[in-house]
């Protein structure tokens, strides 16, 4: 697990805040559907200043609960409209997710391609609501994983400007092929972000995934906050706030490069 239900998104850096959110309102949850036909839940917040990508957040593994709807909120306020999407339209039903959704069951039972087709299917949403712009991806954890993954695949519909990733797992603990294993085919500038005291995500396996971005001539940047464990990203973790205003820095101006 990731954050825990009740984690907060830290508060945006002083200066990057552009505009609230008009009346305080907050995110619209919606109903998506993919290409395959399924049905899933989505939270999306509009920017009412936009200056550069609209976002794609992907959640851990818990999908679609409150951390990241608020999480909508704070980059669309920095310019940046965003959707959060959940994984689990497929075996769950429709969300958002609660404190007591199991959802490791349905975790075993997404793929990476069902994922890709629900990114698609955002992007679509987000084209259509905030303007035929670049979108960027943001992952966390699990859905750093699928962030990266995103930045291999060239086709319809996934046409990304690039992708972060916060405390992504790497390997194929997931059952299937990781970015570890996938790095000379990524072709999208990269961020990537992780906690030097992760247990779950080694340093020497971040520092072999940076070498592989270096070999394959990926524009990308690497951060490794030292002490910082997995989920640092909790503005409730004080001890970690300094880490997590840089990776909000990181984070926004990656964006405006690429954007």
């Amino acid at each position: 697990m990731c954050f825990e239900f009740d984690a907060l998104p830290p508060e945006l850096p002083a200066g990057t805040r552009l505009a609230p959110i008009a009346g305080g309102a907050g995110p619209e949850i919606l109903e998506l559907e993919s290409a395959d036909g399924t049905r899933f839940s989505a939270a999306f917040t509009k920017s009412p200043s936009p200056s550069g990508p609209a976002v794609v957040l992907l959640p851990d593994v818990r999908g679609l609960y409150p951390f990241y709807t608020e999480l909508t909120v704070r980059f669309a306020e920095a310019g940046h409209s965003a959707i959060a999407i959940d994984y689990y339209g497929r075996t769950a039903g429709l969300g958002p997710r609660d404190e007591e959704f199991e959802y490791q069951p349905h975790r075993e039972q997404s793929r990476p391609e069902q994922v890709r087709a629900d990114i698609a299917a955002a992007i679509s949403y987000l084209r259509e609501q905030a303007g035929d712009g670049p979108v960027a991806a943001v992952g966390f954890c699990f859905g750093g994983f699928h962030s990266l993954l995103a930045g291999i695949i060239e086709e319809p519909g996934l046409d990304l400007t690039g992708v972060v990733a916060f405390y992504a797992a790497l390997s194929d603990r997931f059952g299937y092929p990781g970015p570890l294993d996938r790095v000379a085919e990524i072709r999208r500038p990269v961020l990537g972000l992780f906690g030097g005291a992760d247990e779950a995500i080694p340093v020497d396996q971040v520092e072999r995934f940076d070498r592989g971005l270096n070999e394959a001539g990926i524009d990308h940047e690497i951060r490794i906050y030292p002490g910082a464990p997995h989920s640092f990203f909790d503005r409730r973790a004080d001890e970690h706030r300094e880490a997590s205003e840089d990776a909000w820095r990181r984070t926004l101006g990656f964006l405006r490069a690429v954007g």
